[in-house]
């Protein structure tokens, strides 16, 4: 279902604006900024350096292209893990599945480079198959790359996505920080709205039809070992997550939303991530995709006045995650 999105707002121009006031507090953000091999701005945000909660926080706004807000607050609702993160979004669509969303898988065989790249720069390149669904098109001189790793590309896939981009090196920046760091922490916790709409995508319901999406999820404090960070980032969204999507339609298509939209009607709920990743011995594709979506969902129709709740925050597996 083409959801024709249309061509505006540019993701990438209001994330450039961002990008730079990023980079120019770089040092009060603990974050390093450096040119790359092929001229491109490459700014760290936990690999090499500290980082920061606050470099996360933004990090978070840059991959929803600007048309998001990020908030750090107290309000978590789980009890031993009240640090959090607040996302809201009146463009939900395009903000969360055409920027944020990491769908650009980026590898190269030569220099063993993989990474999946999220943020505005995925809607100048428009590689993945979700666009045509999308119906969005950007179009800017700039370029905001955002990787979840330890490295930046070389130099030769930098120039790979520069020209998908159609920019030049100099006018492409490559955002990363490992999930192991307290910037990668928090902007995965951001992805608590995205992932509610990446869910709503793979469930087929009519995606003109969400107008406005608020998110929230605690925290993960930052562990060293990659599995276990990996593990609690996901747990924070499965087991603590809440999302409220606000939508026009039928009663009938938004209470059918929210029930099938929580992580709970997962066949592989109930344990903590790492768990699960380890049953699989490491296989992403072999865990139900419909496991990676918000504890705790409510859907409120704007046209009728109805909501509809579904699902349950888990504490207990929060707990156990995060200790």
């Amino acid at each position: 279902m083409t959801a024709t999105l249309g061509t505006s707002p540019s993701v990438s121009a209001e994330a450039a604006r961002l990008v730079d006031r990023l980079a120019d507090n770089a040092t009060a953000l603990r974050c390093e900024v450096a040119t790359g091999g092929a001229g491109e701005r490459q700014i760290d945000l936990g690999a090499n350096c500290t980082g920061s909660l606050e470099a996360g926080r933004q990090l978070g706004e840059i991959c929803m292209g600007g048309l998001g807000t990020v908030t750090i607050s107290s309000s978590s609702s789980l009890e031993r893990w009240p640090l959090g993160v607040v996302v809201h979004s009146t463009n939900p669509v395009i903000a969360c599945l055409a920027s944020q969303y990491a769908g650009w898988t980026i590898s190269e065989e030569e220099s063993g480079f993989f990474a999946l790249g999220s943020g505005p720069a995925r809607a100048l390149s428009r590689v993945e198959e979700l666009y045509k669904e999308l119906g969005y098109v950007d179009h800017h001189d700039k370029a905001s790359l955002v990787i979840e790793g330890d490295k930046a590309p070389p130099a030769s896939v930098i120039k790979t996505v520069a020209s998908a981009c159609g920019v030049e090196e100099r006018n492409l920046t490559v955002l990363y920080a490992p999930t192991s760091s307290l910037a990668g922490t928090v902007q995965i916790a951001a992805r608590v709205l995205e992932v509610g709409l990446h869910k709503a995508h793979a469930l087929h319901f009519n995606l003109t039809d969400i107008l406005d999406g608020y998110g929230v999820a605690p925290i993960a404090p930052p562990a060293p070992d990659f599995v276990k960070a990996m593990g609690r980032t996901n747990d924070a969204i499965i087991y603590g997550g809440r999302v409220q999507l606000f939508v026009k339609g039928s009663d009938e298509a938004a209470k059918k939303l929210a029930n099938e939209l929580p992580s709970s009607g997962s066949s592989a709920y109930g344990k903590p991530f790492a768990e699960i990743f380890s049953e699989v011995e490491g296989d992403f594709y072999k865990i139900d995709a419909m496991l990676f979506s918000p504890a705790l969902v409510t859907v409120s129709n704007v046209e009728t006045g109805s909501s509809f709740h579904a699902g349950k925050l888990a504490p207990d597996i929060v707990d156990a995650s995060f200790q």
